[in-house]
């Protein structure tokens, strides 16, 4: 790991912490960050030329593996015609209307650079179609470095051990409502108090940045019907979950239809990009329609327009979800049975393409202070256990693993195999 090493304290002098997002910094886990150079299919190679498996899959967005093959050659043809012109192209009119085509709640889309966008600005677009002001969010989910946001976030704020961040004023915060995620109660009684005053609530429909945290039944309903009595706007964060729980995101796995809705990592197939939607009455108070100011010199830019529509088309071709819903479920299952042989309190839980470990005896795992209650120290012994075995999970416990299409049964089987020699030494 000599070359790792070296690159490490070079970008120390140069990049706080030496890394450009916090988790990447491995101090959830503890060692020094791996830097990689190379992917193909499952696989990720480290500047020292050692292979992993890999399921970190760029934090998501990797649905088709690594360099695939049609997703690289479509980049390529639309790189050799330019890379971003700052009008609009064609390719960002294929996308908006895929988008809408497959995801229920959508029948306009805006096209920005990251999550974190979208997010920020799906609320602002919200407050400003119900002239309200405050919104509610839940503990554990993370929707960006948005300020109204950053409040008992999951994912690296976790991880850091601050669930708020210096910076943020207490004025940016005040109309943040923070309820418990999957706490069905505590909705319906932040509702019955603040109903009227609600602009929106946002939510992750499957915790991603707590580990992997489905809905349990009725949370999500309970949603959508105190914001349908409040005229409050109900926002689905699948920036993680898009295209990654189901082939119509979760809101079509789950049968709850959205006002908006926030995307990204998917469908710019690895590389930066955001969207937003939802309902046209609301959307068209953006502008130049509305009154509702959101812009960005790069939404839409064609590269990855081109390599997300590469990406959606491989995991929307028929049958390709059902295979990758099961290598993920074979995964999972592997890894609850030599937990289990090797004596080690595990529980997994899987939602599509993402999956979670838990080192609790605790079973299911559901709420954000079952997650916060889990060993972390036993995770990081496995965490480096594995790495030293040639598989690359993400380095925090608070983060959810991903499946590929490029999993095959070898990649897999390679995984389980390493996992038994990782369990026996938690």
């Amino acid at each position: 790991m000599q070359r790792t090493h070296e690159l490490f304290q070079q970008a120390r002098e140069l990049i706080p912490g030496g890394v450009n997002s916090p988790v990447r910094a491995f101090k959830g886990v503890g060692g020094e960050p791996i830097t990689f150079e190379r992917g193909e299919g499952p696989y990720i190679w480290d500047v020292d030329g050692k292979r992993y498996v890999d399921y970190v899959n760029s934090w998501g967005p990797l649905v088709a593996g690594h360099a695939e093959p049609d997703v690289i050659r479509r980049v390529q043809e639309t790189v050799a015609k330019g890379l971003s012109f700052g009008t609009p192209v064609e390719l960002e009119v294929e996308m908006a209307r895929k988008l809408c085509e497959l995801v229920p709640s959508l029948d306009m889309v805006r096209l920005v650079n990251s999550g974190t966008e979208a997010t920020m600005s799906a609320l602002r677009l919200a407050r400003a179609h119900t002239g309200r002001d405050k919104i509610v969010k839940f503990q554990g989910n993370y929707h960006g470095h948005v300020d109204a946001l950053l409040v008992q976030a999951g994912s690296g704020a976790l991880t850091l051990g601050v669930p708020g961040s210096p910076g943020v004023p207490q004025s940016v915060v005040a109309d943040t409502l923070t309820l418990p995620y999957n706490d069905a109660e505590a909705v319906e009684k932040c509702f019955n108090e603040h109903g009227s005053e609600i602009a929106a609530v946002i939510v992750e429909p499957v915790a991603g940045n707590m580990n992997c945290v489905p809905p349990v039944p009725g949370f999500l309903e309970k949603l959508r019907e105190c914001c349908d009595k409040s005229g409050s706007v109900l926002i689905f964060d699948e920036v993680m979950t898009g295209f990654r729980v189901g082939p119509n995101c979760a809101q079509g796995r789950f049968g709850i239809k959205p006002d908006m809705t926030c995307l990204g990592k998917v469908i710019g197939g690895g590389m930066p990009v955001g969207a937003f939607g939802g309902r046209r009455d609301i959307m068209e108070g953006l502008a130049p329609v509305g009154g509702v100011y959101q812009a960005g010199t790069l939404a839409g830019n064609p590269v990855a327009m081109a390599a997300g529509l590469a990406t959606l088309e491989k995991i929307t071709a028929p049958g390709a979800f059902d295979g990758l819903e099961a290598t993920t479920a074979k995964l999972v299952d592997g890894f609850k049975q030599r937990a289990d042989k090797a004596g080690v309190p595990l529980t997994t839980n899987q939602a599509g393409s993402m999956f979670g470990l838990f080192f609790t005896s605790e079973s299911p795992v559901t709420t954000f202070e079952q997650v916060k209650a889990c060993d972390l120290e036993a995770f990081n012994r496995f965490f480096h256990a594995m790495l030293e075995e040639g598989v690359y999970l993400a380095p925090a416990a608070f983060e959810a693993g991903f499946v590929s299409l490029a999993h095959d049964e070898t990649a897999v089987q390679e995984t389980l195999d390493a996992a038994e020699r990782a369990f026996a030494r938690v």
